[in-house]
């Protein structure tokens, strides 16, 4: 990374987590994923339950494998040979998990929160439910506003996560956002969180890196 793009994402990032700090979050900005990574590992202990939000940036960050290094008790809807049933009680019992680390599919300048969700789960889990909950966000998901922050999901996340989830939506074969009624669609349930909720307390870390989608 060359001087200057450094400089800019950190001049960036600084200001929005000076935002996010206006509207109550605790806010921070590193660097580099791995300093990131060792601020929210020093947050894990021995036998503390921790969930997780389908999130690329923390799958790339190691973080599952660094909680279970630490003692953690994990509750991960992603775990593999888990039966349609079992996925959805382990997305319940992560709405009550000690900690909760996801990502967002947008950060405002102003510093709110915006994503989309199919389930429903990992929103409610940022809003409402587990003892804290941690977002971390490469600077690559920073947006000017609720509207660009909205046209993000639609034109870079929507596509991509149903590419990645190999959903049989129209924006899988263009790249281009339908608002389609197919029964596959993942973008169902929209949040701003213009202000952290009131009994979640919520670490916002910012990367100054390009992380996820």
């Amino acid at each position: 990374m060359s001087d200057y793009e450094s400089w800019f994402y950190k001049t960036t990032g600084e200001k929005v987590v000076e935002n996010l700090k206006r509207n109550f979050f605790n806010a921070f900005y590193f660097e580099t994923a791995d300093e990131a990574s060792g601020f929210i590992c020093s947050q894990i202990s021995a036998g503390m339950t921790v969930a997780f939000g389908g999130s690329m940036t923390v799958r790339k960050m190691a973080i599952r494998e660094k909680a279970t290094e630490c003692g953690a008790v994990l509750i991960d809807h992603g775990a593999p040979d888990l039966s349609s049933e079992e996925r959805l009680e382990v997305m319940r019992r992560e709405l009550t998990s000690d900690l909760f680390i996801s990502s967002t599919n947008a950060v405002t300048m102003d510093g709110k929160l915006v994503n989309a969700d199919g389930y429903g789960n990992r929103v409610a889990a940022m809003i409402f439910g587990p003892e804290k909950v941690i977002v971390v966000a490469g600077i690559n998901k920073i947006v000017s506003n609720e509207k660009a922050a909205l046209e993000r999901i639609e034109q870079i996340a929507g596509p991509m996560n149903m590419k990645r989830l190999n959903r049989e939506t129209p924006c899988t074969s263009d790249a281009i956002c339908h608002d389609c009624r197919s029964v596959e669609r993942g973008c169902r349930a929209y949040t701003i969180i213009r202000k952290r909720p009131s009994f979640t307390p919520m670490d916002v870390i910012i990367i100054g890196e390009n992380m996820g989608m």
